[in-house]
C-alpha cells in the first residue's frame, strides 16, 4: 500500500509546497493532499515521475518503517540574521531526521570514541541549575572547560573541526539560505548535529560559526526555539557569542598576543593574529574590547576602517587560509565499504534512496559513491579461434 506520509517527507526535504509539487508533476493540488492523506495513490506515469524527481525508489513509499524518530523543529538553533520561516525549520527537521537515520546504518558498523560534547553539556546544565542563571562568568567558564576537554590547543584554533567531530558532532555542509549561516540541534540517541551553510565562506568564519554551535549544543539544551521572542531569541544569541568568543579567544592567552598590538584601532594591525588564531579579524577587536583593551572610541573607528577597507565583506587572508570541510560521515562510509562490512547495493537496500540522494544528503560528491557501486561483469561472445 502506497504510504502517503513518505511522499510529504521527502516533499518537505526538498522544500516543495503541495502546490509547487502538483505544478511539477501536472497534477492537482487536490491530488497531492489525497495521495499524501492515504485517499489515492499515484498512477504509474506519476509516480515514475515522483520516483525520479526526488531519486528514491519506488520502494520507498511502499516501505511502512519510518524514517527514523521526528526532530523535533523547535529544537534546531540558527546562526542566523533573524528567525528562520517555519517552512524552513521544517524543512530542516526532516532534512535532520533523513541524516538520522543513515547515522543509526553507519553506526552499526563504526564505533566513535566517548562522546564528551554530552558530558560537557551535562556538566553545563549542573552549573546552570546550580547558579540559577546563566552569567557571562559562567559561560567562560563552560568554553574554557570545553576547550580544555576537546584538546584544543591554546595557541591556535586549526583542529577545532577535527576535534569537535572526533569527540562526538556530526558536522554536515548543507546549502542553507542567504541568512542562515549554521544551525545545531540535538537528536536521539544524544546525537549533536551542526550544519554549515556550504555557501561562500571563510575558514575563519567557519570556525566562529563551530564555536558559536557548540554553544547552543552545551547551554540551551531542550530550550524552544519557537516559543521565544525576539528578545529572548537575541539574548541566547548573544549567549552563544560571548561562548565563542572565550572559547575561540581564551582570554589569558589571547591577552598576551593583544599587547604586541600598538595601533588597536587599526584591522591591519591584527593581520598576524588572524593567521595565528583562525579568528576574523572583526572577532579579534570585538574581544580586544570585550576584555576592555579597546575604548569605545577605539572601537567604533576600527569598525569605520572595517567598512572603509570592505573587510565585512572580504578580510585579509580569507584566500590563503583553507576551508576544513567535515570528514567524519566520509571517513566512515570509506572505512565500512573498503573493509568490507558493507557496501553501497547494502546501503541502497536499507535507504531505499538513489545514489544521487545519498550524495546530496551527505554532501559527498557523487564519484565518491561510484567508486564503491557493483559494476555489471563484461563477457566476451566472440567465438574463439
Amino acid at each position: 500500500m502506497f504510504v502517503g506520509e513518505k511522499l510529504t517527507d521527502i516533499r518537505v526535504l526538498h522544500g516543495y509546497s503541495r502546490n509547487e509539487l502538483a505544478n511539477i508533476l501536472n497534477v492537482t493540488e487536490q491530488s497531492i493532499w489525497q495521495f499524501e492523506n492515504g485517499y489515492a495513490t499515484p498512477g504509474i506515469e506519476t509516480m515514475n515521475k515522483i520516483k525520479q524527481l526526488f531519486k528514491v525508489r519506488t520502494k520507498f513509499f511502499y516501505n511502512e518503517n519510518p524514517i527514523g524518530e521526528v526532530v523535533k523543529e523547535e529544537g534546531i538553533a540558527y546562526r542566523s540574521t533573524e528567525k528562520n520561516s517555519i517552512k524552513k525549520t521544517r524543512t530542516e527537521a526532516v532534512y535532520l531526521r533523513f541524516m538520522n537515520y543513515l547515522v543509526d546504518y553507519i553506526e552499526e558498523f563504526v564505533e566513535y570514541p566517548e562522546n564528551l560534547i554530552t558530558q560537557l553539556r551535562d556538566k553545563a546544565i549542573d552549573n546552570i541549575i546550580c547558579e540559577g542563571h546563566l552569567s557571562d562568568e559562567l559561560i567562560k567558564r563552560i568554553a574554557l572547560n570545553a576547550r580544555k576537554a576537546l584538546g584544543v590547543n591554546n595557541q591556535d584554533n586549526r583542529n577545532l573541526l577535527f576535534l569537535m567531530e572526533k569527540n562526538g558532532v556530526y558536522i554536515i555542509e548543507r546549502t542553507l539560505n542567504v541568512e542562515t549561516d549554521a544551525y545545531s540541534a540535538w537528536l536521539n540517541k544524544n546525537r549533536p548535529y551542526i550544519v554549515l551553510g556550504n555557501s561562500k565562506k571563510s575558514a575563519v568564519r567557519r570556525n566562529f560559526d563551530l564555536a558559536h554551535e557548540l554553544g547552543h549544543l552545551l547551554m540551551h539544551y531542550k530550550i524552544n526555539i519557537l516559543d521565544l521572542n525576539r528578545h529572548e531569541y537575541e539574548r541566547l544569541e548573544r549567549e552563544a557569542n560571548l561562548f565563542a568568543s572565550n572559547f575561540l579567544l581564551p582570554e589569558e592567552h589571547f591577552l598576551n598576543d593583544l599587547e604586541t598590538i600598538t595601533r588597536k584601532s587599526n584591522p591591519i594591525s591584527y593581520i598576524e593574529l588572524k593567521e595565528k588564531w583562525h579568528v576574523s579579524i572583526a572577532a579579534l577587536a570585538l574581544r580586544g574590547y570585550q576584555l576592555n583593551k579597546l575604548t569605545y572610541q577605539q572601537y567604533r573607528y576600527f569598525n569605520g576602517l572595517l567598512n572603509k577597507y570592505k573587510y565585512k565583506i572580504r578580510e585579509p587572508l580569507d584566500d590563503k587560509i583553507p576551508i576544513v570541510k567535515p570528514g567524519k560521515i566520509r571517513n566512515s562510509l570509506k572505512f565500512i565499504f573498503e573493509n568490507k562490512l558493507s557496501d553501497l547495493q547494502s546501503l541502497h537496500q536499507y535507504s531505499l534512496f538513489e545514489t544521487e540522494l545519498l550524495s546530496d544528503l551527505f554532501n559527498i560528491e557523487e564519484e565518491f559513491f561510484l567508486d564503491y557501486s557493483i559494476q555489471p561483469l563484461l563477457y566476451n561472445f566472440e567465438k574463439k579461434a
